[in-house]
């Protein structure tokens, strides 16, 4: 069963948004491409949401993903929306189709961007718009290439 009301439209979202914002909640953003949710990702989620009120994942659509990585998606990006939107600590998510989400968080206009540790703070993509930007560390060895890379071992 799909989660319903988590997977909105970019226009959606930008209206669901500054309604909860007029209340005085908390918007954290993030983004990624999210192919096979691991460990990594559910930490990284789980300490994104801790700064603020609601959580809203933005992930790259089909296109945009096999743009910036070599042979992926693995999974649709219908499928990896409800992965995400299945997680408790989601609120919201929604697909862009840019190479970046620049565009999706100036509409997002979030009070706080967060990316993983990989990225360095002035280089995260869309840090000029967010009241707060944080990076947070990476867990070393636990990466969807790296579960790839072990997969294909296993299979040679």
């Amino acid at each position: 069963m799909k989660p319903v009301g988590k997977i909105v439209r970019q226009d959606e979202l930008k209206h669901i948004l500054q309604g909860l914002k007029a209340k005085g909640k908390r918007v954290v953003f993030t983004n990624g491409c999210f192919d096979i949710i691991h460990i990594g990702h559910i930490r990284y989620l789980r300490e994104a949401r801790t700064f603020g009120d609601l959580l809203v994942v933005g992930i790259n659509s089909d296109r945009s993903v096999s743009i910036i990585k070599l042979d992926r998606p693995v999974n649709s990006q219908d499928q990896r929306a409800e992965v995400l939107a299945s997680l408790e600590m989601v609120d919201y998510v929604t697909i862009f189709d840019e190479e970046t989400p620049y565009e999706l968080i100036k509409s997002v206009q979030p009070d706080v961007l967060v990316k993983g540790g990989d990225w360095k703070k002035e280089d995260i993509i869309g840090s000029d718009i967010a009241k707060e930007t944080h990076s947070l560390p990476y867990i070393k060895g636990i990466s969807t290439t790296e579960i790839i890379e072990k997969i294909k071992k296993i299979h040679l």
